[in-house]
């Protein structure tokens, strides 16, 4: 049974999906959209911290820093769970072993070389993503018209969209139908605006 509110499942996937349609759109996200959460959790390790943790591993040394980086970590997994339990519990692993394999990667590189790789990597991932708007979806992308929703959404959503593209995975049975009658009325919506617009 789905939920209401801020943790409407249905009426955030349609969202979604209303903005990403086109195979190759949707894609293109999957490969860019967690890359981008993982180089803001590397920028992130070098904000200010409440305290750290070090410890050796592979022969390295880890520092794990407790700051904004995991706050918006926590944020993201805890969020992801009240959407949905079993989706949204790998979705907050997967968060927690970017935080933690962001601040391995930091620690070995420094801010110096850190900065750097957080500014190509974003570079590349929203250039593609807007690309595959552009070229593919032939729609703005969906921050332009809800920015929290695009970025705290679009990391669960891409990983939501791969479980049931490649498992058939639904949150509860008739999801994907109900959503996917939703994107099609918001996009049909959506094209008839456009088609005033031009008239």
């Amino acid at each position: 049974m789905g939920k209401t509110g801020l943790f409407d499942l249905e009426k955030h996937f349609a969202f979604y999906g209303a903005y990403h349609s086109n195979p190759i759109n949707i894609a293109i996200h999957m490969l860019f959209v967690w890359p981008i959460l993982f180089t803001i959790l590397l920028i992130f390790y070098f904000t200010p911290s409440l305290f750290s943790f070090g410890f050796p591993l592979f022969g390295s040394h880890v520092v794990l820093v407790f700051n904004i980086g995991l706050v918006l970590t926590l944020i993201y997994s805890v969020f992801y769970v009240c959407l949905d339990a079993k989706a949204g519990s790998l979705a907050a692993l997967v968060c927690v072993i970017c935080w933690f394999a962001s601040c391995f990667l930091a620690t070995q590189l420094g801010f110096s070389i850190s900065w750097k790789v957080v500014v190509v990597a974003q570079i590349v991932c929203w250039t593609g993503q807007f690309i595959g708007h552009g070229v593919f979806e032939k729609r703005a992308p969906a921050l332009l018209d809800n920015l929290a929703q695009a970025f705290l959404m679009a990391p669960f959503f891409v990983l939501l969209e791969a479980l049931q593209s490649f498992f058939g995975y639904e949150p509860y049975p008739g999801f994907h139908a109900i959503v996917q009658a939703r994107v099609d009325a918001e996009i049909n919506e959506w094209q008839e605006k456009k088609k005033r617009l031009i008239s």
